[in-house]
């Protein structure tokens, strides 16, 4: 079961580290709002299917266990996700798939810094995995007199988005229908993101459908299965295992952008990359070191 976890969540990382190159491809055709309203639309329908398959299959309370309504919950995960979304998805008109994905990742190490103000002890590891994070960063991001790209900036501002969603999730996930939760943050994202586009852009169906196979794939592969795959894959894994792999979504952009875009990253930005995701890892170590030990 352990080979069977690890196999779909590095399956799960493959999907999203393509879908970066999926989401600059779409956008020579259509806006990023277009895009996302689209895409998270197509996400939210995917999961129709699954939630009634596994309708009978929720978790029931435990006895004086109070579980909570997914709707809030994943109103609120909407909007934080559209905000993230969004930022991420500019940013890539200005950055390469392989840098935003590696910028985006950077919520590995932010997650657990976050705890500092839940007032949650900091182990040493992920001290260090965030020194090296942060010196991968200024290599892969900034250039000559100090600048940050303005792409490169989006990501990161999203990269602090991402981590409160994940935090979020993490704190009300043993107490909603995860599938639930995930479908109202998704269609919650897709009204917000359709709302944006109608004011900020000029929509039409037929630069719609150019941008039909991005779209199909980053709404149907991407947002659909993907989560699906995670949420399978992280019944038998543990989170430190789990975010190991996840991680590698990173390296899935680099090399999707290599390969399909041309994009090419100089010898100080490929050190950054490796600095980033030594980093990412380091962070893990303790806790996979304290899982295996138990």
């Amino acid at each position: 079961m352990q080979l069977k976890s690890n196999i779909l969540l590095l399956i799960a990382a493959a999907i999203w580290g393509f879908a970066f190159v999926a989401q600059r491809v779409g956008m020579e055709y259509i806006g990023p709002f277009t895009f996302n309203g689209v895409r998270f639309t197509l996400g939210a329908l995917s999961l129709v299917p699954v939630i009634f398959f596994f309708a009978h299959r929720s978790r029931q309370p435990y006895p004086g266990e109070k579980m909570t309504s997914s709707w809030p919950v994943g109103l609120l995960a909407g909007i934080i996700l559209f905000v993230a979304a969004s930022l991420q998805q500019i940013g890539l008109i200005y950055t390469t798939a392989g840098k935003a994905a590696f910028i985006t990742c950077l919520y590995i190490i932010l997650v657990p810094i976050a705890a500092i103000f839940l007032k949650q002890h900091i182990k040493i590891s992920t001290w260090l995995g965030s020194a090296l994070a942060i010196a991968g960063l200024y290599l892969l991001c900034v250039k000559e007199g100090f600048t940050v790209l303005y792409g490169d900036f989006l990501e990161l501002l999203g990269a602090f988005f991402w981590t409160a969603h994940i935090l979020l999730i993490d704190a009300f996930s043993r107490k909603v229908d995860i599938l639930k939760l995930a479908f109202v943050q998704f269609f919650t994202c897709a009204v917000l993101s359709m709302a944006s586009a109608l004011i900020l852009e000029q929509i039409a169906i037929s630069t719609i459908m150019q941008a039909g196979i991005p779209i199909l794939y980053g709404g149907l592969c991407s947002v659909g299965i993907a989560y699906t795959l995670q949420i399978v894959g992280q019944k038998y894994a543990s989170p430190s295992h789990a975010a190991i792999i996840l991680s590698m979504e990173t390296v899935f952009a680099a090399v999707g952008g290599y390969l399909i875009l041309d994009e090419r990253l100089g010898t100080v930005e490929i050190l950054g990359c490796i600095l980033m995701m030594t980093g990412m890892l380091v962070s893990q170590l303790q806790s996979l070191k304290s899982t295996e030990n138990e």
